[in-house]
């Protein structure tokens, strides 16, 4: 289970270290290979590639009514490797497409990762804040 946030600052290649926490856990769960793929609310997700091996073959089933989701998620999937000072390339096209810039959050989700804009996650957050507790979430207490 992944959790916890960690602020990152990409380098002038796209490059990010993943936090020293995730990094042994990656590295024996799945020999450092990761997959990214574009999510619609604007994020990148980072998956262990065996996560996503599982995600990858359930959506590739899908039928052809959600096609154009289909290339949101398969289509942005990209296969990379920790190197070994345990950074990940994310590609131009996937920096683009969710706006990644330099300051980026890396939020841990149980299964996979989060990876946001800093700003646009701090937006969204308020968001959230401002609409109020959704209902879904009516009986749910720590």
């Amino acid at each position: 289970m992944f959790q916890g946030a960690s602020a990152i600052n990409l380098d002038a290649k796209g490059r990010m270290s993943i936090p020293a926490k995730h990094r042994d856990a990656l590295s024996i769960q799945c020999e450092g290979r990761l997959t990214l793929t574009r999510h619609p609310d604007g994020c990148v997700m980072l998956f262990p590639r065996p996560v996503w091996e599982q995600h990858r073959q359930q959506i590739s089933a899908w039928p052809m009514q959600a096609r154009a989701w289909q290339r949101i998620f398969l289509g942005y999937a990209t296969d990379v490797e920790m190197d070994t000072a345990g950074r990940i390339l994310i590609s131009p096209e996937l920096r683009a497409a969710v706006g990644l810039d330099k300051e980026v959050m890396m939020m841990g989700m149980g299964s996979h990762f989060e990876i946001w804009d800093a700003a646009k996650m701090a937006e969204k957050e308020q968001q959230a804040m401002d609409a109020g507790t959704p209902d879904v979430l009516a009986n749910f207490s720590f």
